[in-house]
């Protein structure tokens, strides 16, 4: 099930949950590499490439596991997924909306640089 109001309820401590230097780093890099790996699963799937799908399933399961890697450094954890579609849609949504609105904010500058520490 989706959580109501899942960017609202995401982005009310995602600061919070997103302190962590190293985990800040591999945010910045494996976010694009899932946007990329989601527009080339996309892609593949319009030109019906096997090739270029197993490209993007590759790129969006690294992403995956960094992110969960990068998670486990953090003080404050992410909240226990409630099954598989509180999962695809918290995810998807953290890498396509509030992760990008994260950095364009600045926080994640200021996290990064330690000016967002309580």
């Amino acid at each position: 099930m989706v959580r109501p109001r899942l960017l609202e309820w995401q982005w009310s401590d995602y600061s919070a949950k997103h302190r962590n230097r190293a985990n800040l780093l591999l945010h910045i890099v494996t976010v694009p590499l899932f946007q990329i790996g989601t527009l080339i699963l996309a892609s593949a799937a319009l030109t019906m490439s096997g090739a270029a799908a197993a490209v993007a399933l590759v790129c969006m399961a690294a992403a995956l596991v960094i992110q969960g890697r990068g998670h486990k450094l953090e003080r404050e954890t992410p909240t226990p997924f409630d099954g598989p579609a509180d999962f695809v849609s918290r995810f998807v949504a953290e890498q396509w909306v509030t992760f990008p609105r994260f950095v364009l904010s600045g926080a994640w500058y200021r996290n990064l640089t330690g000016a967002g520490r309580p």
